[in-house]
């Protein structure tokens, strides 16, 4: 009996996904992994990206040298909910982190303990792993990075210890060090530095949080004139300073990897948490509608580039990375395995050898401050579409949200600016059910007894 057409098909379309699955399954030699992170950063604030409003050289560089990627989101439009979802591949409701505030809202802010970070699977797998800069997924003892698969930790615990940039406080090998005249993104980055040449045997991960551009704002004053004389606000200035620091200090860690011999060895990422914070002063972004706090893609959409001399060919992506795809792409690219809690996201490690991008889950995001309520500030992406529930407010919100659902075709509406719901009705339909059983999936992960 002859094979039917689409059996073949999806036979050779099966043996291509495993393929691509297991592309990086084995890795001869394991590279080192630096993850790098900014805090409120938008994609405006790079000079690459922005006209030359700003000067980021080395980022500028890393965007050219690299694979970029231009339709990158986080996870969250805020700071916790996103880092918990970049450590372990799951949306933050999953983790137990979907609020903001780690002081008032401690366990609204914790990764439930049975989660799998990235850094417990690179320290089982022979990686000496080290964290620089902010934690912000964990107050207490049981929920400090050293107890989540961090061998070392020059951080904070969120923002209690950042009077401002040049006073400051970081715990270093467990004991609380006071910062003062020393400026904390410069600092930060000296840490760094120190990692990377004490572990230059290898194999490392290290994950730099910085805290750049995030408020308080503060930067030195000659620095932050050089943008003032430009024309640009006092706040917006000051940001753009920062940002140029921040710069700097990449810049000088990846002299350190390249003087080291590490280049070919270590891949780079460099992202943002999430989109710039309306409160910190006007920015360029691309006019995208909304900012840090809702869901809007002014909120979400980020930086995200992978940069490996020699084994990555530079280049621009259009596959819309989520902050989910982070650890299931480093798991096979180092060949980490998988944890055992599913991540939601999707590898796409074989992409950035060149195959074909992954197939696109839907996406979600959803945030308010204290427990969620599903029916504010939440978005789903289905391929060009997005259905959004309205953000209400960036306080606590009062009871459910009686805003009506919109929708969203963003190739020809990138701004958001037309709901086109009333011309599809059946797709809200769709998509209106489709989010209500990711509202009771996550739901029940984010409630479940913890093991």
């Amino acid at each position: 009996m002859p094979v039917p057409r689409w059996f073949s098909l999806v036979r050779l379309l099966t043996c291509a996904a495993l393929l691509a699955a297991n592309a990086w399954a084995e890795p001869s030699s394991p590279p080192n992994v630096i993850l790098i992170l900014a805090d409120d950063l938008a994609l405006g604030d790079l000079a690459a990206l922005n006209g030359g409003r700003t000067r980021t050289p080395h980022l500028d560089r890393l965007i050219a040298s690299g694979v970029w990627f231009d339709r990158a989101t986080s996870a969250s439009c805020v700071c916790a909910p996103a880092r918990a979802a970049l450590l372990t591949g799951r949306y933050p409701h999953r983790t137990g982190v979907v609020s903001l505030t780690m002081r008032t809202e401690p366990e609204l802010t914790r990764l439930h303990r049975d989660e799998t970070t990235l850094a417990d699977l690179f320290a089982a797998h022979g990686y000496r792993t080290g964290l620089v800069g902010k934690w912000h997924v964990g107050l207490g003892d049981e929920w400090h990075p050293r107890r989540r698969g961090f061998a070392e930790a020059a951080c904070f615990v969120g923002d209690d210890n950042i009077a401002s940039y040049e006073n400051f406080s970081l715990e270093i090998d467990g004991a609380l060090r006071r910062f003062e005249g020393r400026y904390l993104t410069d600092e930060l980055s000296t840490l760094a530095i120190d990692f990377v040449r004490r572990h230059r045997a290898a194999p490392f991960f290290l994950h730099l949080a910085h805290y750049a551009p995030h408020r308080p704002l503060g930067a030195p004053a000659d620095l932050v004139k050089t943008y003032t004389d430009r024309g640009f606000p006092e706040s917006t200035a000051t940001v753009y300073a920062m940002v140029e620091i921040l710069d700097r200090g990449i810049g000088a860690l990846l002299a350190t990897v390249a003087e080291l011999g590490l280049s070919e060895r270590t891949l780079v990422i460099f992202a943002s948490d999430n989109g710039p914070d309306p409160l910190a002063g006007p920015r360029f972004n691309h006019d995208r509608r909304g900012a840090k706090y809702d869901v809007f893609e002014g909120g979400i959409r980020v930086p995200l580039l992978f940069s490996w001399p020699r084994t990555l060919t530079p280049g621009r992506s259009d596959f819309p990375a989520h902050f989910t795809d982070l650890l299931p792409t480093l798991a096979d690219i180092c060949g980490l395995g998988r944890p055992a809690l599913p991540p939601d996201g999707v590898s796409f490690a074989a992409h950035l050898r060149g195959a074909p991008a992954p197939p696109v889950p839907l996406r979600f995001w959803q945030w308010n401050r204290a427990l969620p309520n599903y029916t504010h500030n939440l978005a789903m992406r289905d391929g060009d579409w997005k259905f959004v529930l309205p953000p209400v407010t960036r306080n606590k919100i009062a009871g459910d949200s009686t805003a009506a659902p919109a929708l969203y075709y963003l190739p020809t509406d990138p701004s958001e600016s037309t709901d086109v719901s009333a011309q599809h009705p059946d797709r809200m339909a769709r998509l209106r059910a489709a989010a209500d059983v990711w509202v009771a999936s996550v739901e029940a992960d984010r409630t479940r007894r913890q093991k």
